[in-house]
Formats: C-alpha cells, structure tokens, sequence
C-alpha cells in the first residue's frame, strides 16, 4: 500500500512526507470524518465510483462532527480526480479525510484548525480474491454495535471506528475473517466496516439504517436487486435468522459484495457463494466497470 502523492490542503505532497503533528487532535481524539471510495479501470478510462454520493455523505459527516470544511464539494471532487491523475492509478481505493488539526490539546476541539486530505492506492478485493467466489467465515462479535444516542450512526467519525476495531480483532484471533456486531437489543446490524444482507425465502433483507451507516453500496445493491427483480425489505432481526437463511453477504466499498459462507460454525446454505448473491455481485462488477450503460450514471471519469 503505497503510491507518490498525497493531496493535503490543497497541495500534492510526497507519500512519506505526508505528515501531521504528533498533537493533531484528531490523533488523539478520533475528531475526524472520512470517506471509502473506489475508482474502477473501464474500456473508457477510469471511473469512481458514485462520487457524488461519497462526498455529499463526507459534508454530511463533517456537518454532524461540526467540522468547518475549508474547501467546497466540487473542489474536493476535483482533488480525488487529480490526485489519482498524478499517481498514474488506473483502479485505486480513494481515501478522503477531514480532521482536527494541531492547535491545543482537550476534549474541546473548536480551537484547532480543521484541514483535509486525499489519500489513493492500489487496493484488491478486501477480505480476498477467493472470498468474492467462495465466501468467508465470520462470527458474532461479543462487542455490541454503538448504542443509536451514544454517537452518530449517519457519520463515518474516525473515533466511531474503535467499535469495529475491537470486533476484527475478536474475529480474526478466533480464526474468522470478520465479524458481525449486533446492537445494543440484540439485533442484527453491520459488519465491521460492511452493511449485512440476507436472504430467506427468496426475498433479501437488510438491517434498517437506523443503527447501521447509511452505506452508498447497501444503496447500490438494494437498487441492483430490485432491478433484477428480487423483493427487498428492511428488517430487525437476531442472529439465529441468519444461521437459517439461504444466503448472506456483506456489502460495501471495500468489501464490494462478498458472500458469508459461515457464521458461527453455522454452514449457511450449501456453504458458498449462493445463486442470487452471485447475479447481484455479477451486476455489480459490470456496472463499476462500465460494462452496463443503464447504470452510467454510477460512473464519474477522471
């Protein structure tokens, strides 16, 4: 993971000299909000994925955590096109962050400056290139999904985070590839950094956003599967519906759409990617790779 320029605050500077203060606020504080994107290589170059949708959940993150952008949406759209021009990418993982900077150190974050930067690399399938066609194992994690009041579920806060981090730790020492966290009640709710279908019956559910980010690729699917026919509801569930359903995935811009092949030493299905996860992922990838001219409006070139 490493590509020659970073864009801080207006000016590309070089990887490894893209640096902040060891007082940064947000270091310290987790006062920060950021963005997953992904650029996609097609036959007409290389397009991001539903860019607008990203930045305009960036400022609403900022909005909620009361950052002060100092730049506007079309001048942060701007920088991500450039800043994948200069590192000559032509699929990447874009990385948009904008956080409290270094003035004073408290709990009171009003008096540090706010800046911004964009970060692009070349990046795979996330949980793995074998995962998008045979699934992954996870578990239930033991750590509960931030209760709705205790923060802001329609931010992605950098502090936010810590949750999930506990619960990919938990997965990955118990010998899994992810977790799956359930709320404060007991409900189903979101992976570590991926929103949850799953399907009984035929139809797909998904977890209410509510409790869950509100994910550009949870959208995607849900406007994906209802094109191809397939019911879509949202609903509150717990655990053991999950052990007992035809098919799970998860979904998300790093994840894109990777099936769940165990949960909890629970076999879902017939223990792989099942047949109306792999028509939705099919979509899908024809999509961001421009290979679907109904959905072309998905796709902002560089």
């Amino acid at each position: 993971m490493k590509a020659d320029k970073i864009w801080m605050d207006g000016k590309m500077v070089d990887w490894d000299k893209a640096q902040v203060h060891i007082c940064t606020h947000a270091l310290h504080y987790g006062s920060g909000v950021f963005e997953g994107i992904r650029a996609y290589e097609t036959d007409k170059g290389t397009a991001v994925f539903r860019l607008k949708e990203h930045i305009d959940r960036l400022f609403n993150s900022a909005k909620i955590l009361k950052l002060d952008v100092p730049f506007n949406k079309e001048q942060i759209r701007q920088a991500i096109k450039d800043t994948i021009k200069e590192n000559n990418l032509k699929s990447c993982y874009i990385r948009p962050l904008i956080y409290r900077g270094f003035k004073e150190l408290g709990v009171n974050p009003f008096k540090c400056p706010v800046n911004c930067a964009i970060a692009v690399w070349e990046w795979g399938a996330y949980l793995g290139e074998e995962a998008l066609a045979k699934g992954i194992k996870t578990k239930i994690s033991s750590y509960a999904r931030n209760y709705i009041n205790s923060t802001s579920q329609k931010a992605k806060i950098c502090a936010n985070y810590i949750n999930s981090i506990f619960a990919k730790m938990e997965a990955i020492e118990a010998g899994v590839d992810e977790a799956i966290l359930l709320d404060t009640r007991g409900y189903v709710t979101e992976g570590s950094g991926e929103n949850l279908f799953w399907i009984r019956n035929g139809i797909i559910y998904t977890t209410p956003t509510a409790t869950v980010l509100e994910g550009i690729t949870r959208d995607s699917i849900i406007k994906i599967a209802d094109d191809l026919g397939y019911k879509v509801q949202e609903k509150y569930t717990g655990r053991d519906e999950l052990y007992i359903s035809e098919e799970v995935f998860f979904a998300g811009t790093a994840a894109e759409v990777t099936p769940i092949r165990e949960i909890d030493n629970y076999q879902i299905g017939e223990g792989k990617r099942g047949p109306i996860t792999e028509k939705i992922q099919k979509k899908f990838f024809d999509i961001v790779k421009g290979k679907d001219e109904e959905y072309s409006d998905w796709l902002d070139y560089v």
